[in-house]
């Protein structure tokens, strides 16, 4: 054979096969699972807390219900209202006994607790809302972030593709002109 017949050796470049693996082994996305079972699941509600409180059986959903409509009626301003003019039918009597032993426990277990109640329920439903609502927003916010990331991520994996095609775009003409200054020599 003659030499003219046999083409010229190409200088050795890598396969993008090769290239894609070396990017593999510098990044390789893995989901966090807790990514799933947010989408899954979503925020914790009011009845699946009430199931973990009571229980998911009748007389667990029948305690949940009536407990929480009992909160309802008991924890407004109207209820404490009714408990202090309740509380003060019994005042004058306390008072006309001349015993301090009566006025104090008329105070203590009549008034106090009779009218606190329903305000301190009040309270803890205002500070309920605000938490939920707090809640709520984070698990936005989270879901917003998730979301970035997932959009960085696509950026990223876009970059690998155009470095990809840059790298194997660089070994074509690096072959070119391998080929070339050896044609020339």
């Amino acid at each position: 054979m003659s030499d003219a017949a046999v083409p010229p050796p190409e200088p050795t470049t890598p396969a993008p096969s090769d290239i894609e693996v070396a990017i593999a082994r510098i990044f390789e996305h893995v989901p966090h699972p807790r990514y799933e079972h947010h989408h899954l699941v979503g925020p914790t509600t009011t009845a699946e807390a009430a199931k973990q409180v009571h229980g998911t059986g009748f007389w667990g959903r029948v305690n949940a219900k009536l407990g929480l409509k009992i909160t309802i009626i008991v924890g407004t301003m109207w209820a404490a209202y009714i408990f202090a003019i309740v509380a003060l039918l019994s005042l004058p009597q306390a008072i006309t006994s001349h015993n301090l032993v009566i006025i104090v426990a008329w105070i203590s277990s009549n008034f106090l607790q009779l009218v606190l109640l329903p305000i301190i329920i009040v309270g803890q439903n205002i500070q309920a809302k605000a938490s939920d609502s707090r809640a709520e927003d984070t698990y936005k916010d989270a879901e917003a972030i998730m979301h970035e990331c997932l959009q960085l991520q696509a950026h990223l994996q876009s970059q690998d593709k155009l470095l990809l095609e840059t790298v194997e775009h660089v070994h074509r003409l690096a072959a070119s002109l391998a080929a070339s200054s050896v044609a020339a020599s």
